[in-house]
């Protein structure tokens, strides 16, 4: 059955590969953020996507959300620094605007959401590798505290209104189409300074760990946790449920790549906890997803990607 999706954030990184998959499936979606799409949709999926300019502090939110049967809130408007910088803007922006949505979602009566929460700083120092759903949140970044308490305020909504709030904890996404400029994504990023003959940075002596999943495991799972029935159960983590440090994503370059990288190494950051790694065993339960690409497959579709200067990550 074709449904409308709201996407806030659709110009982002996942929202736009989210958009793709859901207008494969012939779904209708709108895009809404502060910037169109810089590479427009396939043509032959160009009369199921349609983009609306939404600056989230002016929000008429009511109208917004009117037609939607899902709404994808993987709108954020800070980055870990930004957020570290300035704690009480951070939670007034990114808290106050998802409490408006779901207002209007709560004056509405009706409508399910998916809410991109962060599998690498709810959780802070892990007491358990890999990670469940069960660990305590604990962040130790103001970032992970923002996302956190969205999270929080999700549960309280559902909980006191009825509203259908699902929540993925997304670990490291990569490949094409991510946005080099805000800082994010230690695969994409050492990809492309590798490709164009610029030095790597690690922080610290590179052993730190994290779970990097590739962008059409992270869209499938999203994809998956729109369409899934409701269930008691609503936060799952969205990870490739494997360990990698940045080490080993060098490692893995200079073996595909044929030739050793320029990796210029700096001080270890405070907010780095040495390992990140999600389990995935509940989304597999649940919703009858797992990650398909290996971290190698992944490396090498990302890297083809990049060579071929494609705006989406390949999908299929």
């Amino acid at each position: 059955m074709s449904e409308h999706h709201l996407i806030l954030g659709g110009g982002g990184f996942i929202g736009k590969h989210v958009a793709l998959l859901l207008a494969q499936a012939g779904h209708q979606v709108t895009l809404a953020g502060r910037r169109p799409l810089v590479h427009a949709m396939p043509a032959a999926l160009a009369d199921r996507v349609t983009f609306r300019r939404l600056e989230l502090g002016s929000a008429d939110w009511d109208a917004l959300v009117a037609k939607a049967d899902v709404v994808h809130h993987y709108a954020w408007g800070s980055l870990p620094a930004s957020a570290n910088a300035n704690p009480g803007g951070d939670l007034r922006t990114n808290v106050g605007l998802t409490i408006d949505m779901l207002d209007a979602l709560h004056r509405r009566g009706a409508g399910r959401v998916v809410f991109s929460s962060s599998g690498g700083t709810v959780y802070g120092k892990l007491h358990a590798v890999p990670v469940s759903e069960d660990h305590p949140m604990a962040p130790i970044t103001a970032y992970g505290a923002g996302k956190a308490t969205a999270e929080v305020y999700l549960g309280l909504y559902r909980a006191m209104h009825g509203l259908d709030c699902r929540i993925a904890r997304i670990a490291n996404p990569y490949g094409a189409g991510q946005d080099l400029s805000r800082g994010l994504g230690a695969v994409t990023t050492f990809l492309h300074h590798a490709l164009n003959g610029l030095p790597i940075t690690i922080w610290g002596t590179g052993d730190v760990v994290r779970d990097y999943i590739h962008i059409a495991d992270a869209a499938q799972a999203l994809v998956a946790l729109a369409a899934a029935p409701r269930h008691e159960t609503f936060i799952f983590n969205v990870g490739s449920g494997v360990g990698i440090s940045l080490n080993e994503i060098v490692a893995e370059l200079e073996t595909r790549l044929g030739r050793t990288l320029d990796v210029t190494r700096t001080a270890t950051r405070a907010f780095d906890v040495p390992i990140s790694l999600l389990s995935v065993a509940r989304a597999k339960s649940v919703l009858g997803w797992a990650p398909a690409l290996s971290f190698t497959d992944g490396m090498a579709r990302t890297l083809d990607d990049l060579r071929r200067n494609l705006p989406f990550s390949t999908l299929n």
